[in-house]
C-alpha cells in the first residue's frame, strides 16, 4: 500500500471521530419543540423512566399535577412544594389534546389520590394548531372523565392570567382566557371536581399578571408560586386520606 493509499485510509477512519468532536449548536426551544412534534407528539417519553422508577419505588402517589409549562417550571423554581406524594407532569408548550394522551402514563398509571389539571393557554396560543374553545373544553371533560373512572379526584385549577404570550406577539389572551375559566368554574360543580381558582392572587385589574408575579407575564416567577400555594395549600389539607 502506497504511503499516500494509506494516508486517505487513515483519513477514512479518523473523520467520523473528527465530526463527532465538533460540538453540534444547542437547539433553540422552538427547534426542540418542532422535533418533539415530529417524534413524540404527546410527550410520552418525557416521563417515562421517572414514572418506571417512581411505580418500582413502591411510593403512595398523593396528587399529580398536570399541564404545561407553569406546572413544568413549579418543581424547578419551587422544590420544596413537592413534597413526597407530589408529582409534577408538566411539559412546557404543550396542549390540552397533548394532555389527554399523556393522562394513562402519566396520571391513571401511578393511581394517585388526586389530579390538579391546569392548562388552557396553549390552546389560545394555537402552539398544536387551530383549535376551537369547544374542542379545549372536550379535552378538558376526557381528562376528568379518565381521572374519575379510575378513582382519581380532579382538581381544575383556573388557566393563569396573561395580557399577551411573548411567543404569539398580538395575540388577545385576556378575553380567551377568562371565557375558560368562566366554563371551567360551574363545570367543576357539575362533575363534583373542586375549583383551584389562582386569580385572586395572581391577577391585576386588567387580567395580567400582578407586578413581580411573572417572569415574562406569563410563567410565574417564586414570589408567583408562593402566591399559588396560599390557594393549593388549604384544599390540599381539606382533601387529605
Amino acid at each position: 500500500m502506497t504511503i499516500e493509499r494509506r494516508g486517505l485510509l487513515l483519513m477514512g477512519l479518523l473523520a467520523p471521530f473528527a465530526a463527532a468532536s465538533q460540538t453540534a449548536p444547542e437547539e433553540t426551544w422552538d427547534q426542540k419543540w418542532a422535533r418533539m412534534l415530529r417524534e413524540d407528539w404527546p410527550g410520552l417519553g418525557r416521563y417515562a423512566d421517572a414514572n418506571k422508577a417512581l411505580l418500582a419505588s413502591g411510593q403512595k402517589i398523593d396528587i399529580v399535577f398536570m399541564g404545561d409549562s407553569i406546572t413544568d417550571l413549579w418543581p424547578q423554581k419551587r422544590p420544596g412544594f413537592f413534597t413526597p406524594g407530589r408529582v409534577g407532569r408538566g411539559i412546557g408548550g404543550e396542549t390540552t389534546p397533548q394532555m389527554v394522551l399523556r393522562m394513562m402514563a402519566d396520571v391513571v398509571h401511578l393511581k394517585p389520590r388526586l389530579v390538579h389539571i391546569m392548562a388552557g393557554t396553549n390552546d389560545i396560543a394555537g402552539n398544536t394548531g387551530k383549535i376551537s374553545f369547544e374542542q379545549t373544553q372536550d379535552n378538558f371533560r376526557m381528562m376528568v372523565t379518565l381521572a374519575k373512572a379510575n378513582g382519581i379526584k380532579v382538581l381544575l385549577a383556573s388557566t393563569p392570567p396573561a395580557n399577551g404570550y411573548p411567543w404569539r406577539p398580538g395575540l388577545e389572551t385576556v378575553a380567551p382566557i377568562r371565557a375558560i375559566n368562566a366554563w371551567l368554574k360551574p363545570y367543576a360543580k357539575e362533575v363534583g371536581a373542586t375549583y383551584v381558582d389562582y386569580w385572586p392572587v395572581l391577577a391585576d385589574a386588567a387580567g395580567g399578571m400582578k407586578p413581580g408575579m411573572a417572569m415574562d407575564g406569563v410563567h410565574p416567577t417564586e414570589a408567583g408560586y408562593d402566591a399559588m400555594a396560599t390557594v393549593i395549600e388549604p384544599i390540599l389539607k381539606a382533601n387529605k386520606a
